[in-house]
This record gives structure tokens, C-alpha cells and sequence, in this order.
């Protein structure tokens, strides 16, 4: 197995590589007759939708309220659900649910890393 330092040191060279990338896709895109003219109208039929959105969620009223209720406490039940899986998972127990047709689920891991504030100097290395 390879060294976490070394494939996350790779993933940083390679996303440096694709900024680079998108870059110079971005002013290609820019240098092309029609590609500005479309994306303005692109963003003119996003905001008229969004106006239309918007209309149609007022004029439900208490219904597309209780939607977004709902949908606030999903999100919420799915951390708690997250936490109770690894709770459960450190306690060496099997992490498993089962749906109303008795299909059964199991959980997915999933590890990231984020920055943080820690300012390594050259007598830490």
C-alpha cells in the first residue's frame, strides 16, 4: 500500500495541473464568437425561472413551507443517522437498516482532509 503522504502529495500536483487546465479552457471558451452572448442568456432564463420559482412557492403557501420544514429536518435526521452509524461502527457492532421492503442498507465511508489553521515551521519537520 502506498504512503498517504505521497498519493495526497500526487492529488495536490494533480489538481494544480487541472487549475492550469481550466484556465486555459476558460479563456478559450472566452475567446469564442458566441460562448458570452449565450451565457447571458443562460443567466436571463436562470433568473426568470427563479422569479417563477418563487411565484409558485408563494402560491402554495403553507404547503411549500411545510416542504422546506421537511426538508430541514431530513438533513438533520441524516446527521443524527450518520452519527449514531459511526457511534455504533466504533462499538465494533454491524451498522445496518432496513427500508419497508425489507431491502437492507449499509453504510459508506467516506474520509476527507481539511486545512487547517496549523502553520508548520522548520523546527516541527
Amino acid at each position: 500500500m502506498q504512503d498517504m503522504q505521497t498519493v495526497f502529495n500526487e492529488i495536490r500536483e494533480m489538481k494544480k495541473e487541472m487549475k492550469g487546465i481550466r484556465e486555459m479552457y476558460k479563456d478559450a471558451l472566452a475567446q469564442t464568437d458566441d460562448y458570452a452572448e449565450i451565457v447571458e442568456k443562460a443567466k436571463e432564463l436562470r433568473d426568470k425561472k427563479k422569479q417563477i420559482e418563487t411565484r409558485v412557492q408563494n402560491a402554495m403557501g403553507k404547503a411549500y413551507e411545510k416542504y422546506e420544514d421537511l426538508k430541514s429536518e431530513v438533513t438533520a435526521n441524516e446527521e443524527l443517522l450518520n452519527d449514531i452509524a459511526m457511534t455504533t461502527l466504533m462499538d465494533g457492532k454491524t451498522v445496518e437498516v432496513v427500508d419497508e421492503y425489507s431491502n437492507k442498507y449499509e453504510p459508506t465511508y467516506v474520509v476527507k482532509f481539511k486545512k487547517t489553521n496549523e502553520i508548520k515551521t522548520e523546527e516541527d519537520k
